[in-house]
């Protein structure tokens, strides 16, 4: 029997109505049992931190438990599969950098997602600053003594990483200045930190998270942050674009990603909750006190910024001739 077309209508506006309050009320019950962080770091980096200041407001606005995952290993890749594996319901969420989302889909030999296809962007969280910080016993203090150091003692200098960016960083450096100095890789910044202060290894290119108590006591030297700009978190360290070394800018990021699929409206609650704890003045102040500079996004902008970022890093890594591993 065909309906009549008033009846159509009104049958067809009743359904979306319908729909409509079942996503509101669904959005208004998220969420309703602890959520679940997925961290691809260990304890005590940069992104561990910033992870733990923003989930404790965030668990008051949510009156529910945040749970903190830490998932090291294979460049963030491990962590970021487990998120993109999840159930899109809102409960497990990767708290990514461009390791897992940038540099890792090139510097693996294969990892088991798709950095696009597989997540849901919530929102940005900001940038990091990298920055070399070098070991007092080192007889350089600027860019241009380390580079003519370097050319001096071909094979002395060793720099230790302890994330995709200090990797990054590192083998750009060697390739546009053509300094010969070794590279020794870590599982994370704090262990590489301790053998710099320990003068095991010269330098490190490290996150200002970790590495910011080591400038303020003065046990390691900053010569250069690695973006385009100097930063305001240290504003009298040159960057290495600065210092001569033409047109080198590392943007170092976070952000907030949830398994594809999600529904949208528990993703605009989670953007809605981050971005007013992130963009408020105490959290703010909060990450700029241990090296971070917080902002925050829409997903659709966090969306963009990520199919950019991982077209740049692409591109970096191969310049730098880096092979995957």
């Amino acid at each position: 029997m065909k309906l009549p077309r008033r009846t159509f209508l009104h049958l067809a506006a009743s359904a979306a109505a319908l729909s409509a309050i079942s996503r509101i009320a669904r959005a208004q019950a998220y969420p309703a049992k602890p959520v679940n962080i997925i961290v691809p770091f260990g304890p005590g980096t940069g992104t561990d931190t910033l992870t733990r200041i923003i989930a404790q407001p965030l668990g008051i606005a949510f009156k529910q438990t945040i749970l903190i995952e830490n998932k090291p290993g294979a460049n963030g890749a491990i962590a970021a599969a487990q998120v993109a594996r999840s159930a899109p319901d809102g409960y497990s969420l990767l708290m990514s950098t461009n390791s897992p989302h940038s540099a890792a889909p090139t510097l693996n030999k294969s990892i088991a997602y798709d950095p696009v296809k597989d997540f849901v962007p919530v929102t940005r969280i900001g940038s990091y600053t990298f920055v070399i910080l070098v070991n007092p016993s080192v007889p350089v203090k600027s860019v241009s003594e380390l580079i003519a150091y370097a050319h001096a003692n071909p094979g002395k200098l060793s720099y230790a990483s302890g994330n995709t960016s200090g990797i990054v960083a590192g083998e750009t450096l060697k390739r546009k200045t053509g300094i010969d100095i070794l590279h020794v890789p870590y599982k994370a910044v704090p262990p590489a930190l301790n053998d710099v202060l320990g003068g095991r290894v010269s330098m490190v290119i490290s996150d200002l998270t970790p590495g910011l108590p080591h400038v303020r006591a003065g046990t390691l030297r900053p010569i250069a942050v690695t973006r385009l700009r100097r930063s305001a978190l240290l504003p009298d360290v040159p960057s290495l674009h600065e210092a001569g070394v033409t047109n080198f800018d590392m943007d170092s990021w976070a952000g907030l990603f949830a398994p594809a699929r999600t529904p949208p409206d528990i993703v605009g609650r989670l953007n809605a909750e981050l971005r007013r704890i992130i963009d408020s003045w105490e959290v703010k102040t909060r990450l700029g006190d241990v090296g971070f500079e917080a902002f925050s996004s829409t997903p659709e902008e966090l969306g963009e910024f990520v199919k950019v970022q991982l077209v740049k890093w692409t591109q970096m890594i191969k310049d730098a001739a880096i092979e995957p591993e």
